[in-house]
């Protein structure tokens, strides 16, 4: 009598079933993690192939966790976009942090994202050791990699392997696209059978109200320099569907002091104007239809240490 058990065939790696007409699904959590401006929201809205996480050139611009689904195969691999982990100071620095660490515990595998031309900075030290202490596979992942020399990368690589051995090590350029096809590939090879936690068709679990508000935040981010990017937040305050088909959106911009409020309003409100002209243009492109979206600046010193101001950006308090 013969044993015709495959020798992969373990609880996590089931054979296909006889007579199966596909080959089973496979669904895992991908946690997307780093200091700030490694590329993290670069990475996922390029592996997505559509508009997920907002991005500039300035860190922090992730707030929260972000879910993208992309499909490869028949595996559903959920990336999870979380804030830049850094040295916090307010609240609002607090929650992003813990909701960057809650991302990376609670997946099946964590990509740690490193700006290979920074190389081994003290934020990626940082990060690194605490996940020294992580159950969950950490895999490799250096980004920009296109803009170095190839002789530095492999010393980086070795230093940062001393400091942790990665499962996996990945090149990429995030930016071009070059070697997203073989980490792709890896990832759904190495997440679990199971079911599939979205709809095929589904790109996000972002609702399309905190969708506005964060196009909105992309602007301000592009459209104003120095402290005002990150001493502001946006909330929507009134989504309206119209018969035609369009959408009215009604945003409010929160800054922490007059001056800042007066920088984004602008000389006549030019620039006010000219940050709804640019969202509502990439709104429309996402939401494949006309909208209609008026902006609303209020001051109010202090919001980013309100409980409750958190909570709208979709970030827990983190105390």
């Amino acid at each position: 009598m013969t044993d015709d058990t495959p020798p992969n065939d373990t609880p996590n790696n089931p054979p296909p079933a006889a007579g199966t007409p596909e080959a089973p699904t496979r669904c895992g959590l991908v946690a997307v993690v780093g200091a700030p401006n490694a590329g993290k929201s670069t990475l996922v809205n390029r592996l997505a192939g559509s508009k997920v996480s907002i991005v500039s050139p300035k860190p922090q611009t992730t707030r929260f966790r972000i879910r993208a689904v992309v499909m490869q195969d028949r595996t559903q691999i959920v990336l999870t976009d979380t804030p830049g982990i850094f040295a916090p100071r307010r609240r609002l620095d607090r929650a992003m942090v813990a909701a960057a660490w809650e991302g990376a515990q609670d997946a099946d595998v964590a990509l740690l994202i490193v700006d290979a031309r920074a190389g081994m900075t003290e934020a990626v030290e940082s990060i690194i050791s605490v996940l020294k202490r992580s159950k969950v596979p950490i895999w490799l992942v250096l980004n920009k990699s296109d803009l170095i020399d190839t002789k530095r990368l492999l010393p980086l690589t070795a230093t940062l392997n001393e400091q942790l051995s990665f499962e996996e090590t990945f090149m990429i350029s995030a930016e071009k696209g070059d070697g997203l096809d073989r980490l792709m590939t890896a990832l759904a090879a190495r997440l679990p059978y199971g079911p599939w936690l979205f709809p095929e068709d589904e790109l996000s679990d972002l609702p399309e109200r905190m969708l506005a508000a964060e196009i909105v935040r992309e602007q301000i981010l592009r459209q104003t320099h120095e402290e005002v990017p990150h001493h502001a937040t946006v909330e929507t305050e009134q989504w309206q569907e119209r018969r035609d088909g369009s959408v009215r959106i009604d945003c409010t911009i929160y800054v922490g002091r007059a001056t800042q409020k007066a920088i984004l309003i602008g000389d006549g409100g030019s620039k006010v104007k000219e940050i709804g002209r640019r969202a509502r243009a990439e709104l429309e492109k996402l939401l494949e239809r006309r909208v209609h979206l008026f902006l609303n600046v209020k001051e109010r010193q202090g919001w980013d240490e309100e409980r409750a101001r958190l909570r709208a950006i979709g970030l827990d308090d983190a105390g």
